[in-house]
């Protein structure tokens, strides 16, 4: 009887939230930016955003408070920005960093049923390798942060690397032109926010899922109609090991 495992050749994974903790902690460096920075938004309006490109929602939110895109609205958002990255890059290079609950069981094993691994993120490169750093994962991806089989993980896309951002599937579709896999019912997405549901949604992918142990509870993500719901990340792999359909 053939098994999902059988069909999948790449899973592509969230990293904040999905395969790193985040406690809220990029919720509180953003509110800080935010509203040090004089920018009008809500908890409940930032937790909406999580896994969007950061810069996109500085953008999103001073045209909203602004009321029109120009010089005014361009110094704004840079300033926001440049905060949130400060204060962002100072958080990761100072305070634990770990994966999330499962998430090396989950990378092994489909490390050993060559299964490729593709991460994606709402960070840009560059806090994206600090964070790679002190995990030990930036270890074996070369300068165009691939990786052959054998490693964790094969393939490293930053939202500053591709034209849009999730909610857009961008960042999957890159994973796969990068890794050879044409035909997205090929691929799992996983994530833990809304955004990374509707990313997956938007590249047809094969299984697309969501952790309810990253920042948004399991109440906050089925309205969004993920195909599976997972209570850790390691829960994918007796998921794998279902029969096809």
């Amino acid at each position: 009887m053939e098994m999902i495992r059988d069909r999948i050749r790449l899973v592509v994974m969230d990293m904040a939230g999905t395969t790193v903790q985040d406690l809220h902690e990029v919720e509180a460096c953003f509110s800080q930016a935010a509203r040090e920075s004089g920018l009008e938004m809500t908890e409940e309006e930032i937790r909406s955003v999580q896994g969007w490109s950061k810069r996109y929602v500085f953008e999103t939110f001073w045209e909203r408070q602004i009321g029109v895109r120009g010089d005014r609205w361009a110094a704004r958002v840079q300033n926001s920005y440049a905060l949130f990255k400060e204060i962002l890059e100072h958080h990761y290079l100072t305070q634990p960093v770990y994966p999330t609950n499962g998430c090396l069981e989950t990378l092994q094993f489909l490390q050993d049923h060559q299964i490729a691994v593709g991460l994606t993120t709402g960070f840009y490169r560059q806090v994206t390798n600090i964070i790679l750093e002190r995990l030990g994962w930036l270890q074996g991806l070369d300068p165009d942060y691939l990786a052959p089989r054998g490693h964790l993980i094969q393939s490293s896309i930053a939202s500053d690397e591709v034209s849009a951002g999730r909610p857009a599937p961008d960042m999957i579709q890159r994973t796969m032109d990068r890794l050879h896999i044409e035909d997205p019912g090929l691929v799992i997405n996983i994530g833990d926010t809304p955004a990374d549901i509707e990313s997956g949604r938007r590249a047809g992918v094969y299984l697309n899922l969501a952790v309810t142990n990253g920042t948004h509870t399991r109440e906050q993500l089925e309205m969004h109609r993920p195909d599976q719901l997972l209570a850790r990340l390691d829960d994918l792999i007796p998921l794998l090991h279902s029969p096809l359909a």
